[in-house]
């Protein structure tokens, strides 16, 4: 069985594989020395967008829509998110921070190209992948394991506040985290798609790529 195949093969595969993909990547970042940090992140974002791409056919809530609600939600959990960075502690231990401009020297080409890769995958890549998990999926899941049988408007507090904790505790900043959970889960309840909560977390994604790089604000990669 090809790749294609394996992702295309069932509702299941198709939301879940292309997140556990990630997530392994991601632990993987840094393990075969700092610069892996990088190249693996390019690697993981490359092959992320094809996997988005390859389970359009099977995942037909996959599609970006956009919205006054999105738009205030996305630039909301963006304000919340480094507003309250401060005030609360952290999951893990502080590593060192994922800096390009560190490793390869401030503004050379490699830096740059390695932060426009971040911008892109955290903004355009990211969103689809976690959307299909936490609220396509498991949200669902909760409420049946035949979870294509559910629509995406079903409201319940149990599966809202279990996909919400468990995305904020899949995060360091957890307490943002489940905040943002909840609201892009209301995004999708309020209108029964997932393309508002796409276009939400891209715009949330965006404006903090955006500030840690004016900013400096490592941290928050």
């Amino acid at each position: 069985m090809s790749p294609l195949q394996f992702l295309q093969q069932s509702p299941l595969h198709a939301r879940v594989a292309p997140f556990v993909f990630f997530v392994l990547l991601t632990a993987c970042q840094g393990l075969l020395g700092e610069s892996s940090r990088y190249w693996i992140y390019a690697l993981k974002t490359a092959l992320g967008a094809w996997m988005v791409w390859s389970v359009r056919p099977v995942v037909a809530e996959l599609r970006w829509s956009f919205s006054g609600e999105a738009v205030f939600v996305g630039v909301a959990v963006f304000a919340v998110w480094v507003g309250l960075d401060s005030l609360y502690p952290k999951l893990g231990p502080a590593g060192k921070p994922w800096n390009p401009n560190a490793e390869f020297g401030e503004g050379s080409a490699l830096a740059v190209a390695v932060i426009a890769t971040r911008l892109i995958g955290s903004s355009i890549i990211v969103p689809p992948i976690e959307e299909m998990f936490y609220r396509s999926f498991l949200y669902r899941y909760v409420l049946n394991p035949d979870f294509t049988k559910v629509s995406l408007s079903v409201k319940n507090w149990r599966a809202w506040i279990i996909t919400s904790a468990i995305f904020g505790f899949a995060h360091g900043e957890w307490l943002p985290g489940i905040l943002c959970g909840f609201a892009y889960q209301w995004l999708v309840l309020r209108k029964g798609r997932l393309g508002d909560a796409l276009f939400a977390h891209a715009i949330t994604n965006l404006l903090l790529g955006g500030w840690v790089v004016w900013k400096g604000a490592w941290n928050f990669w």
